[in-house]
């Protein structure tokens, strides 16, 4: 395993540490992004083929691929973490009982999770905040899509035990191959074969397939473990375990969705009362949360090619090795971070019209919502990279805090009080406002942190 070697070599090896981060983290976070393209993809196509009423209803479905992620990486994560931490301390066997049932869990999971979408289909929608105008694609959509919802569980939950085997590069190759045929088949199914918004589900669907079989294939050829057919026994101490350092992660994603879900409704309230009506609103608000999910993905990625690193080197109490893994993690997000933000504000309406045509009102709204809605994009990074990167070392109730602090303590209260206030625009002023509070509330957190972690390593691992 390459986290493994890397604890092996001097001490001070700070190149080797960049190397092996950027080795892993590369690879991670073109995953990411990629797997996070396929709604980006189908939503893109949709707008050019359907209109902005067919992007508003993939906005009114996403919240089940956002639950569907928060379960997925929450097993994954949770259970990378754990198998570093175990491989760390000399335990293999306890490391392939966490991912077997870290494989099983997730089938299980995303079975039950596609029977209830299709049992409550309707009233799924209208909750998600679909209006009379989106409920029939949103429904098109999404009784489509929950036939893949298994296999996006697996895909998202297996891709960072892969990598924290030390095939970061096969986890990328699987969800590139899936999203590479999604944009092929997109255009196919919606505009050769005349199939519209089922056409972009369907190919949605059968590229979630092929990622999940491609990650399926590798589990045998495990190169740290050896697993055995008991292994994929799902145990509910190894669940605990797994739940235990992967619930900060459930807890952004978790709240990601109870924010989608507020603000759709919200959108469509305070959109009546405004010259944008309700349709506009939504349809702005699903596209920019999907152009901030990319940039999300990226930051997620390089935080999640830190973990194996972190986690192990905290296992093995090597703890410079921590720390200069988070300077060069943080660092690195910010310029990311800084880069994406200058994006954002200046190219607004070219980003929006790359999801489809409106009219003058649709690019007023638009323009608008993105600046003021990302304007701390250049802080957000920082705060998501040092959520995540407390699970990575055990400590996950301090990420959890964090996360539940964005979303649910600052952000809802926000996004609920201010409309009152000052109307639609109230919404939109509620996320820069979160994403300063909760940066600062993460620094003190990182501060604390590195204070209290040993200053020296453990002299024992060295003899």
């Amino acid at each position: 395993m390459e986290a493994e070697s890397v604890i092996k070599e001097n001490p001070m090896g700070s190149q080797k540490i960049s190397k092996l981060l950027f080795s892993l983290a590369v690879p991670a976070a073109i995953a990411n992004v990629v797997n996070s393209l396929y709604n980006i993809v189908d939503q893109i196509f949709i707008g050019q083929g359907v209109g902005y009423l067919g992007n508003a209803a993939t906005s009114i479905a996403f919240p089940l691929t956002t639950i569907c992620m928060a379960i997925g990486l929450m097993t994954g994560l949770g259970s990378a973490s754990n198998f570093n931490l175990e491989l760390g301390r000399k335990n293999p066997k306890k490391a392939k009982i966490v991912a077997g049932t870290a494989a099983s869990t997730l089938i299980i999971c995303g079975v039950i999770i596609a029977i209830m979408v299709r049992l409550f289909l309707q009233p799924l929608m209208i909750f998600f905040g679909a209006t009379d105008k989106i409920l029939a694609y949103a429904m098109d959509y999404t009784s489509i899509t929950s036939f893949g919802i298994p296999f996006l569980l697996f895909s998202t939950g297996i891709n960072p035990l892969v990598r924290a085997d030390g095939s970061s590069t096969y986890s990328m190759i699987a969800i590139v191959v899936g999203a590479v045929l999604n944009t092929i088949l997109d255009p196919i199914f919606i505009f050769v074969l005349n199939m519209g918004i089922r056409g972009a589900a369907w190919a949605t669907v059968i590229s979630q397939i092929i990622s999940a079989i491609i990650l399926a294939v590798y589990i045998p050829r495990f190169k740290s473990v050896n697993f055995e057919m008991k292994d994929f026994i799902p145990r509910f101490d190894e669940i605990k375990l797994i739940v235990s350092l992967g619930f900060t992660s459930f807890v952004f994603q978790f709240s990601n969705m109870i924010i989608q879900i507020t603000a759709n409704n919200l959108l469509k309230t305070y959109g009546e009362m405004s010259i944008y009506g309700s349709d506009i609103p939504i349809a702005i608000g699903g596209i920019v949360a999907k152009i901030n999910v990319i940039f999300t993905s990226v930051v997620i990625g390089i935080v999640q090619g830190s973990q194996p690193i972190c986690g192990f080197n905290y296992g093995a109490k090597k703890y410079s090795r921590v720390r200069e893994t988070v300077k060069l993690l943080l660092t690195t997000v910010f310029i990311i971070s800084v880069v994406a933000s200058v994006i954002f504000q200046v190219f607004p309406k070219e980003i929006i019209s790359i999801f489809g045509s409106g009219n003058e009102l649709y690019f007023e709204f638009g323009i608008k919502y993105m600046r003021i809605f990302l304007f701390f994009v250049f802080l957000n990074g920082i705060q998501i990279s040092i959520t995540t990167f407390f699970p990575s070392i055990g400590k996950a109730r301090n990420g959890a805090i964090l996360a539940l602090s964005k979303q649910i303590i600052i952000l809802l209260p926000l996004m609920v009080i201010l409309p009152k206030l000052i109307g639609i625009d109230g919404i939109i002023y509620a996320a820069p406002i979160s994403d300063f509070l909760t940066f600062i509330l993460a620094a003190i957190f990182m501060t604390r942190e590195m204070k209290e972690m040993p200053k020296k390593d453990f002299i024992e691992n060295y003899l």
